[in-house]
């Protein structure tokens, strides 16, 4: 067998036309996009194993995407270097390779993270979305204050069950340890709610926003949204904001490479229930 390096890749790319990160039949996606360049450049069926960070749904922009792949050493060694600038030229302009490094093959782009950074960004202007952000931003009818919008997200940072705010899925673990969830008002006027966590389950971010969003106009009490994490099924009453507002602008390693192996193993233990 060939010897085979693994690469870790940084992507960004504007999610607005894209049916999300996953591969999907007759659909346009980010995965299906990087695959087909990645094989025009390096070869068909060269790249295996095309792993992702957080795989974003519709709409969702990133600016700090991650992923890896294998390929032939062989392969690499003669693209090492130029493989970002190859793919410049063929990738259509909303989707970028910012970077391709070499890393260990203990390296894995889901399971050796230690944490995702999300942020979404709203607008209360009365004039709604500047058109220029309009892919990036969400309009919001009503004024929004950040103090409120504060409160709210404070209940919810911690460790807890957040069923409440996911779509479940079967024998999948609705747990979470969400380390850092704030909002502020840029110069121009618009909201950024940063939310980081260990991991995210399937729309939780957006769940989470929705409900600090009707506390920070003040239909909500502030207790709300944390209130909702008593419930053990999803909260009916959370509406999921709006895709196109949310953007993964980071995703954390281990600052010592030995130790990807050792957070991947202890990140499948948590996330995969035995048998599954």
């Amino acid at each position: 067998m060939d010897e085979r390096t693994r690469l870790r890749l940084d992507v960004s790319y504007d999610g607005t036309d894209f049916s999300g990160w996953a591969p999907q039949p007759s659909r346009r996606t980010v995965a299906g996009v990087l695959v087909e360049k990645l094989d025009l450049v390096l070869g068909a069926g060269t790249v295996v194993g095309l792993t992702v960070a957080g795989r974003t749904d519709a709409g969702v922009h990133a600016t700090g995407q991650v992923c890896h792949v294998d390929l032939p050493t062989a392969v690499w060694r003669e693209h090492e270097g130029l493989l970002v600038r190859r793919l410049a030229r063929i990738l259509p302009t909303d989707v970028r390779v910012r970077a391709a490094t070499e890393v260990s093959a203990d390296f894995d782009a889901r399971f050796s993270a230690t944490f995702r950074r999300y942020e979404y960004r709203v607008t209360d202007a009365a004039f709604g979305a500047d058109p220029l952000r309009r892919h990036a931003v969400l309009a919001w009818p009503k004024s929004l204050d950040v103090d409120l919008l504060n409160a709210a997200a404070a209940g919810l940072v911690g460790e807890h069950d957040f069923a409440a705010y996911c779509r479940r899925k079967e024998n999948a673990t609705t747990l979470r340890a969400v380390s850092r969830l704030d909002w502020r008002r840029d110069p121009d006027g618009v909201l950024v709610a940063t939310v980081q966590a260990d991991a995210f389950c399937q729309a939780m971010v957006r769940s989470l926003v929705g409900a600090m969003l009707v506390a920070g106009d003040g239909r909500r009490p502030v207790e709300w949204p944390a209130g909702l994490l008593t419930r053990r099924d999803r909260a009916s009453e959370v509406t999921v904001a709006a895709a196109h507002g949310l953007t993964l602008v980071a995703v954390g390693y281990p600052d010592d490479p030995a130790e990807y192996a050792r957070r991947a193993d202890l990140t499948r233990r948590l996330r995969v229930p035995a048998g599954s």
